[in-house]
């Protein structure tokens, strides 16, 4: 399901927290662990530099994985990101009481998700949303579906669309013109 483009602006002028999974929406959803049972992700660069983007115009950025990861841990310190919720499957409880916590209501939050285990928060926020390979049934149930997959883009490409909506995009790109 995609919203028609005045409802999802109406949605995204809303948001105050911007909260992510982790794999399949940051990462492209691999895992990769070694012989010594170290583990390693990869991170989409322009995904990290519109987390960057965000938070420079008044966004809070989260993460809400499922899985404990010190590979995420590194990542989100590295972009900033001050809230990181990692380990248990079920996610409905540690959104409820981050929302409560940081004195949030639902519509003021957007959240990326890929799997049946974002559910429960995607049915919940303002703005959900989902990366073109999230599974079909993630898919049909969010307010917008990026054209890229995770970890190759659909974090940027839902960045952007909050920023044009709270009119912010246009002074962001003239930054970087001449």
């Amino acid at each position: 399901m995609s919203l028609p483009t005045a409802d999802l602006a109406a949605r995204a002028q809303r948001v105050r927290l911007l909260l992510l999974d982790v794999d399949g929406v940051l990462t492209d959803g691999t895992v990769a662990i070694g012989s010594d049972g170290h583990e390693s992700k990869t991170f989409f660069i322009r995904d990290g530099l519109a987390v960057k983007w965000a938070q420079r115009h008044g966004l809070e950025v989260g993460l809400l994985s499922g899985r404990t990861s010190e590979a995420t841990t590194s990542r989100a310190r590295e972009l900033g990101i001050e809230i990181v919720i990692q380990g248990g499957p079920e996610k409905r409880e540690p959104f409820l009481a981050l929302l409560a916590a940081r004195g949030l209501t639902t519509d003021q939050v957007a959240y990326m998700g890929d799997d049946l285990l974002d559910l429960p928060v995607l049915t919940r926020v303002g703005l959900a949303a989902a990366p073109a390979d999230a599974v079909p049934e993630v898919a049909a149930r969010v307010h917008w579906n990026s054209e890229f997959p995770g970890g190759r883009g659909a974090v940027r490409q839902l960045i952007e669309l909050i920023l044009r909506a709270r009119g912010q995009w246009d002074a962001l790109l003239a930054q970087y013109q001449d």
